[in-house]
């Protein structure tokens, strides 16, 4: 089952004194693009959160986000009294203004070391609520690029039907096709007026009718055609395996339109690489 490389999760943890959030954002990309945004407290434990979320997600541009909000009186940022009297006294000292206090006071915590921020040590059973909500999280994101992998492949089914459609439409053509080179060819000689020998005619009319022969072309495509179908039936979601079906696709395609020499069928061709280029843009997104 295919997946695709987009996806959304979150989950919420309310704690004593404070709420997480996390989130994860995905979107297409050729290998894992992991950027992860955790609060200061929890950076010994970004290494393992970052772990799991590769693992999970495998591949894509990927945003992880914890975000922490207080909910609580508490707080680890703490007025440095001393350093804050100390600008106070300097304050005063350097006018000659009778400054209030308060006025005073507002100018000293402004300045640098007016405030200090004690450092928690990270509660490990905090810590295994946080990886329970991120496994969450993890999980619904996962849920929706499985959902978005069931809409892609019902596009590329048909896609896939369209252009098997196309290739019955290009051997029905085929028939009459080496009939209509051959008439060509033999009015062109006509038109030169000139004496031939029947036996080399033949035998470059052979040579030139082999050449634009696209039996194996045509086979060939029905074969990559159905092993992208087998493809997006498989246990799983191998975006660069069906992006390489695609470009064999398109190599076979490409072939017959340049071997053609005929314009209903080059007509078709052309259809074929639009059908193709749709499933091309798609492809980018599965996992």
């Amino acid at each position: 089952m295919i997946k695709s490389m987009t996806g959304f999760g979150k989950s919420v943890i309310q704690l004593p004194g404070k709420k997480i959030t996390i989130e994860i954002k995905s979107l297409n990309s050729k290998n894992l693009d992991l950027n992860a945004r955790i609060p200061s407290a929890y950076r010994e434990k970004e290494l393992d959160m970052r772990n799991l979320v590769a693992k999970s997600l495998v591949r894509g541009k990927i945003d992880l986000g914890l975000y922490l909000e207080s909910t609580g009186e508490e707080t680890n940022t703490k007025v440095n009294t001393e350093v804050v009297t100390a600008y106070m006294q300097q304050l005063n000292a350097v006018t000659s203004e009778d400054i209030p206090d308060a006025e005073l006071l507002k100018m000293a915590v402004r300045l640098p070391d007016a405030l200090k921020t004690e450092r928690e040590e990270l509660d490990e059973d905090e810590y295994q609520s946080i990886l329970k909500n991120l496994k969450a999280a993890l999980k619904e994101i996962n849920t929706y690029r499985a959902d978005e992998g069931a809409s892609l492949k019902t596009e590329f089914e048909l896609r896939i039907s369209n252009l098997e459609g196309l290739l019955q439409e290009v051997l029905v053509l085929d028939k009459d096709r080496l009939a209509d080179v051959k008439v060509r060819l033999e009015k062109a000689v006509a038109d030169l007026k000139v004496q031939l020998d029947e036996n080399r005619f033949e035998q470059e009319l052979v040579y030139y009718l082999e050449k634009y022969d696209i039996t194996e072309e045509k086979v060939r495509l029905k074969n990559h055609l159905d092993y992208f179908t087998e493809a997006l039936d498989s246990d799983d979601s191998n975006g660069k395996k069906l992006g390489f079906i695609a470009q064999e696709i398109g190599r076979e395609i490409n072939t017959i339109g340049s071997k053609s020499n005929y314009a209903p069928m080059q007509q078709l061709v052309v259809q074929m690489k639009d059908e193709l280029e749709k499933i091309k843009e798609q492809v980018l997104n599965v996992l």
